[in-house]
């Protein structure tokens, strides 16, 4: 499996950890909170395949999910900042 299993294993973990948070009973919150993980979690992801992969299309599309990704966690984070719970 090469070096890129263990650094996909680390950024699932990672992902399930930052979703498993507490809901706050505000969907629009929860979703908001949620999405951040997830998110960071398919960057994670983009970054191993544009490290192990060799496929150009699929290295494409991960440097292109990297910068969509980036953008709606930081408008995430605005929006929580702004609706503090």
């Amino acid at each position: 499996m090469g070096m890129h299993g263990p650094a996909m294993e680390r950024a699932m973990q990672h992902m399930q950890q930052g979703m498993g948070m507490p809901m706050s009973g505000d969907p629009d919150v929860d979703f908001a909170r949620m999405m951040i993980p997830h998110h960071q979690g398919a960057i994670d992801m983009a970054r191993s395949q544009l490290e192990h992969g060799k496929d150009p299309q699929l290295r494409r599309m991960a440097q292109e999910i990297i910068g969509a990704q980036e953008r709606e966690i930081a408008t995430l984070k605005e929006w929580l900042a702004k609706h503090p719970k």
